[in-house]
């Protein structure tokens, strides 16, 4: 469809005012923009066109589809075109008490919801005349409530991954509207469920391409993992001696575990010569029993692999499972917008952070691991935001030191210097005042010498910004962190420490004709 009726909404201005009331798409609403600042998570361009007097948002994303944001933080894709959109909302004002509806619900449930729906507008004011008069003005054909409902249950399923809007200063996603869709792994396993029939039918040509393809593999094998058949022992061998070529995965050992289930003895030398392929593998498969075991032996071992790491049910996988496949094979805004969703639960229920065996202290691996997801991924917003939480919630000066270091990194990629700055200022006040005594010896490991790295790393950032007195100061902060730091410390980051000394003698003579005192960066003082 076109936009054409948006186009006389705009030049008519008794059709604007009529989408607007009793439709609830105003036109002017528009200039007030929504009640906070947001973007999509993809990245994607946005455009207000229209809103309502509940404080709704229409916005127009890259391909002409409409995103509506409600006020209360939930948003969904309703329209394929502006003009798609309009159909809908003149054709179901009462829309948005119908995005859990779906064709499915039956035409007597649908008619049903919109007759009494409509009755309760009518109490108040007339829609018939209006919708008629809009509908042949705006030239749109009269459909059922039943295909406009099936038609926005189409567009609401849409909205996950390009379309999730995001919170513009938190980072975080509003509330999906309508359907929830399906779960990330049955997106992440469709293709390793094709392979795996394929592989099924005996075609030498997929046992080939499969196996010599390592994303192919492992999703194949991830299959393999919940669609369990007697028939598999074959391919599984097939699988698992070509999975040896990516090392120590978590999908070598699954096919190991698949395997060995069987309780095959016969199989013990190949999973001997599996295990010996590599260091990684004889420390991965080190407790594998050896050639003369007894298939009881064989099968209780892989049994508790089984358990311990993967299961029959792909909902009991951790989401990093899903999130990691997904994004090797390219599907990035998927993998995102899970982990934006997995983070914001974190934000809002800290404790699902604390230890079941020690309730009073949290574990906060997962948000350092999803600062990294998302730094790899290219998010650095989200990644910053992970890390920020994670930073402040470590309790011993080491855990600080260490975090805000890598805060104050991540800040500096994203172009955040006076942030990265006060972050590596709490990294110096960790370390002169630790308050236990994690950090005794920081001096002589790699800790400090990452953070005197990072100083002057953003020492250069801060010179090639133009921030001539910050980078003298971050400097003179640097070449202290350096003067503490054990000689074999110090080795790595003598000629970082020398390049950047020179580039702010460089700085200063271009601004005050003063390069301050010849050598004076500290990594000759370094012990």
């Amino acid at each position: 469809m076109t936009d054409h009726a948006l186009w006389l909404l705009r030049q008519d201005r008794r059709l604007a005012e009529l989408a607007a009331f009793p439709f609830g798409f105003d036109l002017d609403r528009a200039t007030h923009g929504h009640v906070e600042e947001v973007r999509l998570a993809s990245g994607g361009p946005l455009e207000t066109i229209a809103g309502d007097d509940t404080g709704g948002t229409y916005f127009v994303c890259a391909d002409g589809s409409v995103l509506y944001a409600d006020s209360e933080g939930a948003a969904g894709i309703i329209g394929s075109s502006v003009d798609e959109t309009l159909e809908l909302v003149i054709g179901l004002p009462g829309w948005r008490g119908y995005t859990r509806l779906s064709p499915d619900d039956g035409e007597e449930k649908i008619l049903a919801c919109v007759a009494q729906t409509e009755d309760e507008i009518r109490e108040y004011h007339g829609i018939d005349e209006e919708r008629a008069e809009l509908r042949a003005v705006l030239g749109f054909p009269k459909p059922s409530p039943v295909e406009l409902v099936g038609r926005l249950r189409a567009a609401l399923l849409r909205t996950e991954p390009e379309f999730v809007l995001l919170n513009a200063d938190e980072g975080c996603a509003y509330d999906r509207m309508g359907p929830a869709g399906p779960p990330l792994w049955e997106s992440v396993l469709a293709a390793g469920r094709a392979d795996l029939a394929w592989l099924r039918e005996g075609d030498r040509t997929a046992w080939r391409e499969v196996a010599e393809d390592p994303m192919r593999r492992r999703i194949t094998l991830r299959a393999a993992q919940f669609d369990r058949a007697e028939g598999d022992l074959e391919l599984l061998r097939h699988l698992l001696r070509h999975e040896t070529r990516s090392s120590m995965t978590d999908e070598l050992r699954l096919a190991a575990v698949l395997v060995g289930l069987r309780g095959e003895t016969g199989d013990l030398p190949l999973l001997l010569e599996v295990r010996e392929t590599d260091f990684d593998t004889a420390c991965g498969l080190g407790d594998m029993p050896e050639p003369g075991a007894s298939a009881d032996e064989l099968r209780q071992w892989a049994r508790t692999l089984d358990e311990s790491m993967f299961g029959t049910d792909p909902s009991d996988e951790p989401v990093s499972t899903w999130t990691r496949l997904a994004r090797d094979q390219g599907m990035t805004d998927l993998a995102r917008v899970t982990l934006i969703r997995e983070l914001d639960t974190i934000f809002m229920d800290q404790s699902r952070l604390r230890r079941p065996e020690a309730p009073s202290t949290l574990a906060t691996a997962p948000l350092s691991g999803l600062a990294r997801d998302f730094e790899e991924l290219g998010d650095l917003p989200q990644a910053l935001r992970a890390q920020r939480l994670y930073a402040a919630l470590q309790e011993t000066a080491w855990d600080r030191a260490s975090a805000r270091h890598t805060l104050a990194r991540l800040e500096r990629e994203a172009g955040r210097l006076p942030q990265a700055a006060d972050s590596l200022a709490a990294v110096r006040d960790a370390l002169a005042t630790p308050g236990d005594e994690s950090l005794r010896y920081w001096q002589r490991v790699n800790l400090g010498r990452y953070i005197a790295e990072e100083h002057y790393r953003l020492t250069l950032a801060l010179a090639d910004a133009g921030r001539p007195e910050e980078t003298r100061a971050l400097l003179t902060a640097a070449d202290a962190i350096l003067g503490e730091l054990s000689e074999s410390a110090a080795n790595g980051i003598r000629e970082l420490a020398e390049r950047t000394a020179a580039r702010v003698r460089e700085v200063s003579r271009g601004r005050h004709g003063w390069g301050g005192p010849p050598g004076s960066s500290g990594a000759r003082r370094a012990r």
